[in-house]
């Protein structure tokens, strides 16, 4: 497969074909495993990893340069298209088997995700977008990565602030308020921006890896420790899945003895 895009969009994709190989395509064999074991964290991350899908390979698709710039992408739309229709199946059908009384985290934990998910809706929108943005309206040349690669320039931009963003804010004000709702949807929203964040930084650092002109150590370490801590929040997340299984396991052996 050759992309059709740009060599720093390209380094972009390496990044995010690192990441979905080293971390996301285990993640999903976990997810698979737990969900034919019962066990209420596999649709849990396995709508988490159908989000992460939907969202990488829309852009994947839309954001190419196609008849502009040389590649043959375009021939592997099928797969493409395979690979996006099972990540919205996965999504849906991991949603519906979520059990209906997943365990409420502590209030201490409900209040360090609604930080950390406001906290990514203003770095999105404030660090990362709107400044770029500017730039793109007053002095595109300056930007090697949007006067080589507009389209997916915007369609980052569209998707980041018309869905990551909005999602988020929505979430995490609904976690400080302490609704149900929010409870519920903060497990595969949050471990979905944790391997979103995993792909980025991998993104990140492989620009660096490659001297990209566009390539910066500051926000490559920024986002490092960002994909860290979203990681260390999910692992806290997870947890009272993990125990709620095991207790429903014991309860189960101990039915069995009983009859």
């Amino acid at each position: 497969m050759q992309y059709r895009t740009s060599p720093t969009t390209l380094n972009q994709l390496v990044g995010s074909d690192a990441a979905a190989l080293v971390v996301i395509a285990p993640l999903a064999v976990v997810a698979a495993v737990l969900v034919v074991r019962g066990h209420p964290a596999g649709p849990v991350l396995g709508g988490s990893i159908g989000v992460y899908a939907v969202y990488t390979y829309a852009q994947v698709v839309i954001g190419q340069e196609y008849l502009r710039l040389p590649g043959n992408v375009e021939y592997w739309f099928p797969l493409l298209l395979a690979i996006f229709v099972l990540a919205e199946a996965a999504t849906v059908l991991s949603w519906l088997a979520i059990p209906s009384d997943l365990p409420r985290f502590s209030r201490r934990v409900e209040r360090a995700a609604a930080v950390a998910l406001l906290g990514s809706a203003a770095f999105l929108s404030l660090g990362l977008h709107f400044p770029t943005m500017l730039t793109a309206w007053d002095d595109p040349s300056s930007m090697t990565e949007y006067v080589s690669s507009p389209t997916p320039f915007w369609m980052v931009k569209l998707m980041d602030l018309g869905i990551l963003v909005p999602v988020a804010l929505i979430v995490g004000i609904g976690l400080l308020a302490g609704a149900d709702w929010a409870g519920r949807v903060v497990y595969p929203l949050l471990t979905a921006y944790t391997c979103l964040t995993i792909s980025v930084a991998s993104m990140a650092v492989v620009m660096v890896l490659r001297a990209d002109p566009d390539a910066s150590l500051a926000l490559a370490a920024g986002f490092l420790v960002l994909a860290l801590l979203f990681v260390g929040l999910t692992v806290v997340l997870y947890r009272p899945l993990w125990r709620a299984d095991a207790s429903g396991r014991r309860a189960t052996s101990e039915d069995g003895r009983t009859s």
